[in-house]
């Protein structure tokens, strides 16, 4: 009886190393997203983020140099580093749209309703304890006529009904929408503006936007008037137009079911 020997091709180490390096990509990002939410968030506290994604271009490279060596030498692992480079796509599909937003959205980080007198933000020991001691800086003239250009729809929003009835439904809409509502004034007389101090926090890494809302009277009813400002960089990459969005939306939506 005569034994038949089979000799398989060798596995691609390259195969093997992309897989465990996408992996290892995998946990250090999730890592690294935890610690961002469990503290309080910073650009340096960003670094951790930025080096899982070495690990994601070097578990693409060496998925390339092992297709290269499966289709030159027959080697095994060809599932091995379509499966690395599916886990490196996907893990880059979020910094991809991210790298989009920046080079789409003009590079403002302070959105106000009223780019000739924004809203100023509250210097209440309360405040400025919630926004660490940091107050928003004054946005200059350029940048605001930006925004109008950019988000043309960030527009006061005008309401029917008198100002204390705008006060309500504007802070109603924070507490809706999940932001922190550090202090609130009503409208003292008809021509006194009513304001609200606020804080949001993405879902996800949960930077924070300092907002203020102006709530003033007019002849037909009422103005409200918001500001949206982020505190880490100089890019917002739309947030603060779709957080004022939001808020007017979920206005109207008060509104229309009084």
């Amino acid at each position: 009886m005569h034994r038949r020997l089979v000799f398989e091709d060798p596995l691609s180490r390259a195969a093997l190393w992309s897989r465990r390096l996408a992996w290892f990509a995998v946990a250090v990002l999730a890592l690294s997203l935890l610690l961002v939410r469990l503290r309080e968030p910073s650009l340096e506290g960003l670094a951790p983020i930025a080096a899982s994604y070495v690990f994601v271009l070097a578990s693409l490279l060496l998925a390339g140099v092992a297709f290269v060596g499966i289709w030159r030498h027959g080697y095994q692992g060809a599932g091995m580093a379509a499966g690395a480079t599916l886990i490196c796509l996907l893990l880059l599909a979020p910094a991809g749209y991210i790298g989009f937003l920046a080079a789409t959205r003009p590079a403002l980080a302070d959105l106000s309703t009223d780019i000739a007198d924004p809203p100023e933000f509250s210097r209440s020991p309360t405040a400025l304890a919630a926004r660490d001691g940091r107050l928003p800086p004054d946005v200059p003239a350029e940048q605001r006529r930006v925004q109008r250009r950019s988000y043309p729809k960030a527009l006061p929003i005008l309401l029917d009904i008198p100002a204390q009835g705008a006060f309500d439904l504007a802070r109603k809409a924070a507490g809706t929408l999940g932001w922190q509502v550090l202090e609130a004034s009503k409208p003292a007389r008809r021509d006194g503006a009513g304001r609200i101090e606020a804080v949001a926090r993405g879902r996800l890494l949960r930077f924070a936007e300092d907002i203020t809302i102006r709530i003033r009277a007019r002849p037909e009813g009422s103005r409200i008037d918001i500001r949206s400002a982020s505190r880490l960089g100089g890019h917002d990459l739309g947030a603060n137009a779709a957080r004022i969005a939001d808020f007017a939306a979920e206005v109207e939506t008060l509104l229309e079911s009084r």
